[in-house]
């Protein structure tokens, strides 16, 4: 059975709490954590695009937040980014 739902990540309390080299990968992070917390699976790949979205300004310059679509099939966790 798939399960779509759209969720908007915060990034900000990344770009506050890290020094500017590490903020992108922290972003990372969080978005995965994020998905595992309100999916419930371990199971997760993010696209591509999400991740040049987080890094297309830089390591230093990450977007506040990031709109994200996630498609659940059985285990499986699928996340695209919305534009």
């Amino acid at each position: 059975m798939e399960d779509e739902r759209i969720y908007t990540i915060p990034l900000r309390d990344v770009t506050n709490n890290s020094p500017s080299t590490k903020r992108a990968p922290r972003a990372m992070r969080k978005i995965r954590d994020f998905l595992k917390r309100h999916t419930k699976s371990d199971n997760i790949k993010i696209d591509n695009s999400i991740n040049e979205k987080v890094w297309e300004r830089s390591l230093n310059k990450i977007p506040a937040r990031i709109r994200v679509k996630v498609v659940k099939e059985d285990d499986m966790v699928i996340a695209t980014l919305i534009k």
